[in-house]
C-alpha cells in the first residue's frame, strides 16, 4: 500500500531509539535502509500478500530485523545476483558490514517466509 515503507520505517525509527542506539550511527542509517529495502520488495514483489510483518529485536550482541509476508513464491540469497535483485543485495551487503547475515525462512505451513537480517552490534553500544 502507499505509505508501507514509510509507515515501517518511522515505526523501526522509533523501536530504535528506545533500544537506546544513536540516531546518528552508521547501524542506525542501515537499519533503516534494510528495512526500507525489504518492505518496498514486500510491496514490489509479495502482491498475493495482504500483510507484511516487521520485527526488531536487540540482544546484547547483536540486532535482528524480520519482514515477513504470505505470498507463497519462495526467494533465495541467490535472487539477489539478478538485476532485479538489487535490493537483497544491498540488504546482504550492509549485514556483511556489520558483521552480520541474511538467510530466509520457510514460514510454518508453507505459505510465505520472512527475512532474517542480523547486525552484530559494535562495541559501545548499548
Amino acid at each position: 500500500m502507499p505509505g508501507s515503507v514509510r509507515a515501517a520505517r518511522e515505526r523501526t525509527e522509533r523501536s530504535l531509539v528506545l533500544f537506546g542506539l544513536e540516531s546518528g550511527s552508521a547501524l542506525f542509517g542501515a537499519v533503516l535502509l534494510v528495512v526500507s529495502e525489504l518492505v518496498t520488495n514486500t510491496v514490489r514483489h509479495a502482491q498475493q500478500s495482504p500483510d507484511a510483518e516487521v520485527t526488531v529485536h536487540m540482544s546484547d550482541h547483536m540486532l535482528a530485523v524480520a519482514v515477513a509476508d504470505l505470498d507463497p513464491r519462495p526467494i533465495t540469497l541467490g535472487d539477489a545476483a539478478r538485476a532485479s535483485g538489487q535490493g537483497l543485495r544491498t540488504v546482504a551487503d550492509l549485514a556483511r558490514t556489520f558483521g552480520g547475515d541474511v538467510h530466509i525462512e520457510p514460514a510454518p505451513g508453507g505459505r510465505g517466509k520472512t527475512v532474517v537480517v542480523r547486525f552484530i552490534l559494535p562495541e559501545g553500544t548499548p
